[in-house]
């Protein structure tokens, strides 16, 4: 699959920071030739579209070869959280110098205190995070709550690269994407460190994209712009083609149906990103911006459409006021959920500072009970962007204390020969860490279990060496354990078969049960010997194959087949 090597347009000139960068474009650009891949100095503020010199050096590279994203996709059901579903935490870069940083430092006070929730604040180097820390904790925050991730980012807006979170089962994952904004190669890889610091698992969902067009609810229904279709030309031969598979890709990977709606102009707004315009409050709650000084717009019309299809699908429509002035698109949807937390924009420009009041009390009065507080945001909003786009959401663990865990490979219906070798695979999440995992194994469909492996580190995996017997009826159970004890456990949801050389000694149980460790082995063969010699009326309880011996007693010829069974090569 190929992207569209061209990124969003759309930038102001005059900023410092493009100027900045623009200066920086290296000796190659100046020479005539392929432009250097920009530079992201400290203390530079980076617009959150595509600067011009960002956007040569995209050009440059020519189009892009998307990953295959069907080898990585859930194995389990899942789902996608929505915004004001319970989170643990929010996400952080501490980019773009000191003015942007006062934004982030009354943030996260307000995050880690009325929010109940962590801060994750990511900084490149530990000297940063060093000389940070005290400047948050005298901003008010709970230090308890401020948690440190060091991992190189290039710019503020982690909303557009930041890790998309999902549930397969009760396991969070993530789900990555290549950032639309190429040339800046830290932030696209940001992702895959934070899934490593977490231990939660990444998927590739195969598209180039800026997180912020994105908004869902909690029960399975996505809403984007259309510039998701246009960053993806590889998916689709026609503009029906590439919707249908956008839409199928978020289905597979984030359990949505995503409707799709028209992006404003760039000249409005430089991203054409939904958080701009857009924000899904609750299951059935929304806010959508109004134009009253831009009536008849194309972004009036944009959203009036948009309020009237939400309203159609059951959702109660909230509209705050948009203004575009001198090219700056000032919005008070691009606002911050976090549990009874509502982080909202305001502004000190003349033209817009009285609409403040007014986006306050629509919020206030969409979600009574949340405690909306207003932050000086007129920083950010000349970069193209507001609150939401300089954060991440992480959802709470739903297990609560204890451990959860979801079985992924074999899959039901799976056949799997004697003697080769398969990876078990499986996920598990804690509250703060799984300790060791159990590994079970049942030939019954779950009435009775094997140990395979005993409280052993969580390796998400075992490359299992499939055992010489004959079953349809196979199932694996994990069960993940905390350091205090706690554990949660999965189940395969079907049967796999096991396909050997027609030998059922594995199948033997004496008295009803299995031996041992569920193959039978010389010492059990030994005890099933020593019972027979006995004459204990155990031996009317043998079984081979889950089905008891035809006359209920333990024959001479009876036993020389169970000799057989066990001769022909069964370990």
């Amino acid at each position: 699959m190929t992207r569209n090597s061209l990124a969003v347009s759309g930038v102001r000139a005059g900023l410092a920071s493009l100027a900045t960068l623009a200066a920086m474009a290296g000796t190659a650009a100046a020479t005539g030739g392929a432009p250097d891949r920009p530079e992201y100095p400290e203390g530079v503020p980076v617009t959150r579209n595509a600067t011009a010199t960002e956007r040569a050096w995209m050009a440059a590279q020519g189009p892009l070869t998307e990953p295959d994203a069907a080898p990585t996709q859930p194995r389990r059901t899942v789902t996608c959280p929505g915004e004001y579903a319970p989170m643990e935490g929010i996400l952080f870069a501490w980019e773009g110098g000191s003015t942007l940083n006062a934004v982030q430092v009354q943030m996260i006070r307000h995050i880690t205190t009325t929010g109940d929730a962590i801060a994750y604040v990511v900084f490149d180097t530990t000297a940063e995070q060093t000389s940070a820390l005290p400047t948050i904790a005298a901003g008010g925050a709970n230090m308890d709550k401020v948690r440190p991730v060091v991992r190189t980012t290039d710019t503020i807006w982690i909303r557009d690269y930041g890790p998309r979170y999902v549930f397969e089962g009760n396991v969070r994952t993530i789900v990555d994407h290549r950032y639309n904004v190429t040339s800046r190669v830290s932030d696209d890889s940001f992702p895959v460190g934070f899934g490593q610091f977490k231990r939660h698992f990444l998927y590739n969902l195969g598209m180039t994209h800026g997180g912020g067009n994105y908004h869902l609810d909690s029960i399975g229904r996505g809403y984007a712009s259309r510039l998701i279709v246009n960053e993806n030309l590889g998916l689709g031969t026609t503009q029906a083609a590439r919707e249908a598979a956008v839409i199928a890709r978020w289905q597979t990977f984030q359990g949505v149906n995503t409707l799709l709606f028209e992006p404003f102009p760039t000249t409005v707004d430089a991203t054409q990103h939904i958080d701009m315009w857009m924000q899904v409050i609750a299951d059935d709650k929304v806010i959508i911006a109004d134009w009253p000084n831009n009536v008849g717009s194309v972004q009036d019309v944009i959203c009036d459409q948009a309020a009237v299809t939400m309203a159609a699908r059951g959702y109660q429509v909230f509209r705050t006021p948009s203004r575009s002035v001198s090219g700056v698109h000032y919005t008070y949807t691009n606002m911050v959920l976090c549990n009874d937390l509502v982080l909202l924009p305001s502004y000190t420009n003349t033209t817009v500072a009285p609409l403040n009041a007014q986006a306050l009390a629509v919020v206030q009065g969409a979600l009574p009970g949340k405690t909306v507080v207003q932050i000086n945001s007129q920083s950010l909003v000349t970069l193209a962007g507001v609150m939401h786009c300089i954060v991440m959401h992480v959802p709470r663990h739903r297990g609560g204390l204890n451990p959860t865990a979801v079985m992924q490979e074999p899959l039901p219906g799976a056949s799997l020969s004697a003697g080769s070798t398969f990876d078990v695979r499986w996920l598990t999440d804690d509250d703060v860490q799984v300790t060791g995992v159990d590994l079970e194994l049942s030939l019954d469909s779950g009435t009775t279990w094997t140990p395979i492996r005993s409280n052993v580190p969580d390796s998400s995996g075992l490359l299992w060496t499939v055992p010489n017997l004959n079953t349809t009826t196979a199932r694996f159970r994990i069960t993940a354990r905390d350091a205090e004890g706690r554990t949660g456990s999965d189940t395969m949801t079907g049967d796999f078969a096991i396909t050997g050389t027609g030998c059922l000694a594995d199948l033997v149980s004496i008295g009803g049960t299995l031996p041992g460790d569920g193959l039978l082995t010389g010492d059990d063969f030994v005890f099933f010997i020593s019972v027979f010699a006995s004459g204990s009326p155990l031996a009317d309880l043998v079984s081979i194959g889950g089905t008891p011996i035809p006359d209920g007693l333990v024959t001479g010829d009876d036993f020389t087949a169970y000799i057989n069974s066990f001769a022909s090569g069964c370990p």
